[in-house]
């Protein structure tokens, strides 16, 4: 009774830190406070942003969250955008203008994706102006040397151009009074990539000396949920290799991040989103850096050496601004051509080599189906129909240990004082008989790969986000949006990730005790009451995952139920030893029971 208890009380300890994991980290690891940088850029900072209270927890996706934020950002936003001086850019993957104050791009939206569910819903906004409290922009230009005068945050273009699209380029220009003329040539592809060329005309008698930079400032009150498989947060690839270990708490802990190596690209990624710089192969190497500006500002820095311009001489350079959603096609098109890793601004992770092949399965089966959760159960049937010939020899070693079951209890029996030296028996009965008693686990070994793929396909990948299936899954990527607590939807109110118990979940938990009803019993009464518990526990476990997720499992959960009745039917004497195991089981828990104390008599 005592194994039995510890037993059990170590499968319930198991499940309290599964479920209260995310509870824990936030309380034990909460996040900085925000603090002013320690030193002071060299770049022009841009205006600090003015917010309507402290920020609030990120959410899966991110985007600003406290109700205050987000009344105050429609507000600065209609402001920014309606006092004009902006060029409008109008492209199939993106929509929005270029500031011709500062010359900087700063009003973007993703034209393919939406902010909800909803189709009518606004595209998602990932560039806002300086001020807003979402502030996200991207500014390109230069630092004047020896007097020379650059065009800051306030200096007004002028733009040759009327719209920016694929097919027409736009130009903005700036002159000083010494005679530098400062022009910035806008370009933009089809789907998320902008195109700078920046040059310096000298038409002054004496040479002129700048130092171009590029960088792109956010605030991370936007940003999307930082956690262990999945990074949001400064980015890079450096001398080839995607660099994810600095955060934004690294960043404002020092001030300033320059990582080591050679910038491919660098900028600022959240689970579905990016923005980057990539300066020209071939050109001055620029410096790279990562900058805290405070009051949760942050900025991802390129600057090149100073460059000195000899006069009636020009002097250029190009770069490229990526701003949009981290689709994998499209990252693996800008790869090809010659951005380093591009594609890997996805946090695929160590197993990435399994997961981007899960991931092409699921999005083929999808482009044959057009339902996201049909490619699911269709990939559950191909990983099923894979492992069927391990499923019987799963089956046969079943068989074969319940042949030994007589010969087992008797060793049991004849050293029950001696469990070491029983265990010694048991083991040569095995080597002689030539059953490997591990083998009933291969199937379930065989899944986690498959299964952990999965969920970071889910979680990833924003061909996953929205995706709908039947009813009322409108987005495989999120958790099953009804929940039992609130009367799937009627009541008001949102229950704790660990109570929100979904229609999936309980599906999943009936699936998994019908699933182990079918399995031969564990001769162990313990055991047996902790298989007992599992579904339930595993129940509570899955519930705020992916629904997507959820399906999977669901589906393979009767895809194995199917195949043991199928496998039964051709091992009638397995299903036979184990309905008399079950008996066995059931006596052998009724004699250990305890009995109940009768009331005494008056």
């Amino acid at each position: 009774m005592e194994k039995q208890r510890n037993l059990i009380l170590a499968v319930v300890l198991i499940g309290l830190l599964l479920i209260g994991w995310d509870y824990g980290i936030a309380y034990f690891y909460p996040q900085p406070k925000h603090k002013p940088a320690a030193s002071a850029p060299a770049v022009p900072a841009g205006d600090a942003t003015t917010t309507a209270g402290p920020p609030a927890k990120p959410s899966r996706e991110g985007g600003l969250q406290a109700p205050g934020d987000v009344a105050l950002e429609k507000q600065d936003l209609a402001q920014a955008l309606g006092a004009g001086n902006r060029v409008p850019i109008d492209a199939p993957g993106l929509k929005g203008s270029i500031n011709l104050v500062g010359g900087v791009v700063d009003d973007l939206t993703l034209v393919r994706h939406r902010e909800t569910i909803d189709k009518a819903s606004p595209p998602v906004r990932l560039f806002s102006p300086a001020g807003t409290p979402a502030q996200h922009f991207a500014q390109i230009g230069w630092l004047g040397q020896n007097g020379v005068a650059a065009p800051n945050g306030q200096t007004v273009f002028t733009a040759e151009g009327g719209k920016l699209t694929p097919a027409t380029p736009v130009t903005l220009k700036w002159t000083n009074p010494t005679g530098q003329t400062f022009v910035l040539r806008y370009a933009i592809d089809e789907n998320y990539m902008l195109t700078v060329a920046q040059s310096v005309t000298n038409a002054a008698a004496a040479p002129a000396s700048i130092t171009p930079f590029a960088r792109i400032n956010r605030t991370d009150r936007t940003m999307s949920q930082d956690t262990w498989q999945v990074h949001s947060g400064p980015i890079g690839a450096f001398d080839g290799t995607v660099n994810f270990s600095n955060n934004y708490s690294d960043v404002l802990k020092t001030g300033s991040v320059t990582p080591a190596g050679q910038a491919n690209w660098i900028g600022f990624t959240d689970i579905y989103w990016l923005s980057a710089l990539v300066p020209a192969a071939g050109t001055a190497k620029p410096t790279a850096d990562f900058r805290s500006l405070g009051n949760t500002l942050f900025a991802a820095d390129l600057i090149w050496p100073a460059a000195t311009i000899a006069p009636g001489q020009t002097q250029t350079q190009t770069l490229r601004l990526f701003a949009g959603a981290k689709e994998n096609n499209v990252l693996e098109a800008y790869e090809k051509q010659g951005i380093a890793n591009f594609s890997l601004s996805i946090d695929w992770g160590w197993f990435r080599w399994f997961e981007k092949p899960i991931f092409w399965l699921l999005d083929s089966l999808f482009k044959a189906v057009k339902n996201f959760g049909l490619a699911i159960i269709l990939l559950t049937l191909l990983v099923r129909g894979m492992m069927f010939p391990v499923a019987q020899r799963q089956f046969a070693s079943m068989a074969a240990m319940r042949a030994l079951q007589p010969k087992m209890k008797a060793i049991q029996e004849r050293h029950k004082d001696d469990k070491a030296q029983a265990q010694q028996e048991i083991m040569k009965l095995y080597k002689e008989e030539r059953v490997n008693p591990l083998a009933g686990c291969l199937p379930i070994f065989l899944q986690i790969p498959v299964f952990f793929a999965l969920y970071k396909v889910l979680v990833l990948t924003i061909e996953m986000r929205h995706q709908p299936f039947v009813l009322w899954i409108k987005d495989l990527s999120a958790p099953d949006p009804l929940h039992v607590l609130n009367l799937f939807g009627l009541l008001p109110f949102t229950p704790p990730s660990f109570l929100a118990i979904g229609v999936l979940a309980i599906i999943l938990g009936i699936t998994m005790w019908a699933q182990f009803k079918l399995q031969p019993a564990a001769m162990d009464p313990a055991q047996q009451q902790v298989m007992g518990l599992m579904p339930w526990m595993m129940m509570f476990v899955m519930a705020p995952f992916a629904s997507g997720l959820l399906l999977y499992w669901i589906t393979s959960n009767l895809l194995t139920i199917g195949q043991q009745r199928y496998l039964y039917s051709r091992h009638p004497q397995l299903k036979a030893q184990a309905s008399k195991d079950q008996q066995t089981i059931d006596r052998v828990a009724a004699r250990t029971a305890p009995t109940p104390l009768k009331p005494k008599k008056k």
